[in-house]
């Protein structure tokens, strides 16, 4: 398709012919690692997963939502938070109903990783939005990630 602007100002979208449709390489999601996986790196996949089966809550009202009501699997909660009552919060209902939380580095990464930020054409963050709370209602599908991350939860217990 291209889409082009004609004397009327309005974009119009023109359709490819059968032979001009450009073709595409597949691309790997995640490159290939040798070693074991580490803990923010299985967040960010599970964070990822569960956006695309639309199973987070992210910001306070959301989480504090999810966690009250029990629908919550994981919360993710950033560091750099400078709100004392809202990680009070968070912390305390996590405990109350036994949710599992971990705890990123950086607000902005946990934004991005929620996918509160626009993409440009190389696939890179822009506009990212900061997000101190982030909950997890639907893992979506099983992955190494997942695995790797309620691993971690036994094994800290």
């Amino acid at each position: 398709r291209q889409v082009s602007t004609q004397s009327t100002g309005f974009p119009s979208v023109i359709m490819a012919e059968d032979g001009d449709i450009p073709e595409v390489e597949a691309q790997d999601e995640a490159p290939a690692s040798s070693g074991p996986m580490d803990i923010l790196t299985a967040v960010q996949e599970v964070l990822k997963k569960a956006l695309i089966k639309d199973g987070l809550a992210r910001g306070l009202h959301e989480c504090a939502k999810a966690l009250d009501r029990r629908q919550a699997h994981l919360c993710v909660l950033a560091s750099n938070c400078t709100e004392v009552l809202y990680t009070r919060l968070v912390e305390a209902l996590c405990a109350e109903h036994d949710i599992k939380l971990i705890r990123v580095p950086e607000s902005k990464q946990l934004g991005e990783w929620a996918g509160l930020c626009k993409r440009d054409k190389e696939g890179k963050a822009r506009n990212v939005v900061g997000c101190s709370c982030v909950v997890v209602k639907d893992f979506g599908e099983e992955s190494e990630a997942l695995n790797v991350v309620l691993d971690y939860f036994k094994n800290k217990k």
